[in-house]
């Protein structure tokens, strides 16, 4: 989910500018600033002090077969609103003073593609396959709220594709193997979560609760695809109003560790129930590329550089590093379904990636608890994100801007002639 940027956070304003790489086609989601801000300083300062400053693209510059996106305050500027249908690439140029964000958005607001985490003065690639249809281009500063939207419309019969690639083809298909045996057993990870729920048995609810938090986070791409699906899941309490009840995970998490009361907690868990397995019903209708599981892969890293490194996800259960390692599962399964292709084209990038997801991966296992251990939580293998102190978090925070900019070239990679 899309997380809490960074506006009211002290060091804010110490991102002036940062090269972004392509991002993830799936995803759409809101929160408000994290509470605990203090202890994620130092993660933030890592990430921060690794943006480079480079040039930015105008719009009315765009180089031959890109649509640039100039994404302000109040105005979201797009160089060509009519395209033919097709292979596209969006680069978007931050002009606000803020984070910012730009979603592709098709019918019923399906989201086709968005690119997060985008810092003021920013510039990242977005690679899109777009077929003929009405679209909407959304730029959201500050990462909240619906968007800015300018209309987009695509029309003509698409090109026809030569040979299926069988290397990316076998890509595509062991993914495929890999969400959906996810989704299977986040199914049943959630039941028996749910299950204790409903039976007022805190203690064994709470052990339970990590596991089922393990199965979506790493397939968290492939749920972001389905629209209202994901905040029903996996909303934040900032995201509730008047009209949009707090539901899914983190109520029951919020029940279970601030309120410690789920005598009224069972029509929550009987929902979220009904909707991963939903989810998990409509993921064979989803059309997975190559293309998606690139930008997946590396959006998963987004995703723990903003909420997970953070401390913003798990707030009431302080689980974070079992979300934090199950975004880096998910993204190196995308990676490694990808790797005999990219193996061919650009060795030096996957030794980087091999050694990096090691190396990343490593470092998370220092993190490993013991029964009896302080910030020992159960049913999660890692220390409560409370137990871990700022050397430690910005050492978590440099692996993972390691390893965020190699991920960011598998989208150009695998469309590079």
């Amino acid at each position: 989910m899309a997380h809490p940027q960074y506006d009211d956070h002290p060091f804010a304003a110490l991102v002036p500018c940062q090269q972004d790489s392509p991002g993830r086609v799936h995803g759409s989601r809101r929160s408000s600033p994290v509470a605990r801000a203090s202890r994620a300083a130092a993660g933030i300062m890592a990430i921060v002090a690794a943006a480079a400053c480079t040039p930015t693209s105008s719009a009315n510059n765009s180089p031959a077969g890109h649509i640039m996106v100039k994404a302000g305050e109040k105005t979201c500027e797009v160089s060509a609103t009519a395209l033919n249908s097709g292979r596209h690439t969006f680069t978007i140029e931050n002009t606000a003073d803020r984070v910012s964000e730009v979603y592709i958005y098709g019918a019923g607001d399906q989201v086709i593609s968005e690119a997060e985490n985008v810092k003021p003065a920013a510039t990242r690639d977005l690679i899109v396959d777009l077929p003929a249809g009405k679209y909407q281009v959304a730029c959201k500063p500050g990462m909240v709220g619906s968007g800015i939207r300018t209309a987009l419309t695509v029309s003509g019969p698409s090109i026809a594709a030569g040979p299926a690639d069988a290397r990316l083809q076998a890509s595509v298909a062991s993914y495929r193997s890999y969400v959906e045996t996810e989704a299977q057993a986040l199914v049943d990870t959630t039941a028996a979560f749910t299950a204790a729920v409903r039976a007022g048995n805190i203690d064994q609810a709470k052990s339970l609760y990590p596991a089922a938090r393990t199965h979506y986070e790493r397939i968290e791409p492939i749920a972001e695809a389905f629209g209202d699906l994901d905040p029903l899941i996996d909303m934040r309490a900032d995201d509730a109003n008047a009209t949009t009840p707090f539901v899914g995970f983190h109520k029951l998490e919020q029940d279970l560790w601030e309120s410690k009361n789920i005598s009224g907690s069972g029509p929550t868990a009987d929902a979220l129930d009904a909707n991963v397995k939903k989810l998990q019903s409509q993921i064979p209708t989803l059309e997975i590329t190559p293309i998606t599981m690139g930008n997946g892969a590396k959006e998963l890293l987004d995703e723990v550089a903003k909420s997970k490194v953070t401390g913003e996800e798990e707030r009431y259960s302080h689980i974070d590093l079992v979300d934090f390692e199950a975004n880096v599962d998910g993204s190196r399964a995308a990676y490694t379904s990808l790797r005999p292709v990219l193996a061919q084209r650009d060795p030096a990038l996957v030794s980087t990636l091999d050694t990096r997801f090691d190396t990343l991966l490593g470092l998370l296992s220092t993190h490993f608890s013991h029964t009896g251990d302080a910030g020992d939580i159960p049913g999660s293998p890692f220390v409560s994100y409370t137990a871990l102190n700022p050397a430690q978090i910005k050492a978590l925070s440099d692996e993972v801007i390691n390893i965020s900019e190699p991920l960011g070239q598998i989208s150009g990679e695998l469309t590079a002639k």
